[in-house]
């Protein structure tokens, strides 16, 4: 998560009973992995006295700079709202890269014609079986051993359909 992120900047409240999506969007925050993934991210926590609701501001690395309001969005909400934009950003900045044109336009053409799906072959497995090794457990070990190597017990006939 913080790979796409530049600064992070909690705000809340200690005392006020809204800050769960704060701690545990800064518990996020703190884990190792989230730290390796982006060690030059800057993590501010901002307590604060007065009545002002808990709030995250991020940074991405572009220098786009989005509020939330931790009241009542959960922390896996914003978490999954950064990864969205975060590979968004990355999608656009590897067309960049290539030289290709941002944002890519669709003509209306294109979008308005049925979905096709992929061309897929139909197989049909035919199975043939011999009754003789149906036969009683006694039996059956004995016709397993005394049985030739060149003749078949069963027989995988595949055919395309149509």
């Amino acid at each position: 998560m913080l790979k796409f992120l530049s600064r992070v900047r909690i705000e809340f409240n200690a005392l006020d009973p809204r800050t769960a999506s704060c701690m545990e969007f800064l518990k996020q925050c703190n884990t190792s992995k989230a730290k390796h993934s982006n060690p030059a991210c800057q993590l501010q926590v901002k307590r604060r006295t007065d009545d002002h609701p808990p709030q995250i501001t991020v940074t991405f690395l572009n220098g786009v700079e989005e509020v939330f309001d931790a009241t009542n969005t959960p922390a896996q909400t914003i978490t999954d709202m950064i990864l969205d934009k975060g590979q968004f950003l990355e999608t656009e900045q590897m067309f960049r890269q290539a030289g290709q044109p941002w944002p890519i336009i669709i003509p209306h053409e294109e979008i308005l014609q049925p979905h096709q799906p992929p061309a897929t072959k139909l197989w049909r497995l035919i199975l043939c079986y011999d009754p003789d090794i149906y036969q009683s457990t006694d039996q059956k070990a004995s016709a397993y051993s005394s049985r030739s190597s060149s003749s078949a017990t069963m027989q995988i006939r595949i055919s395309k359909f149509g």
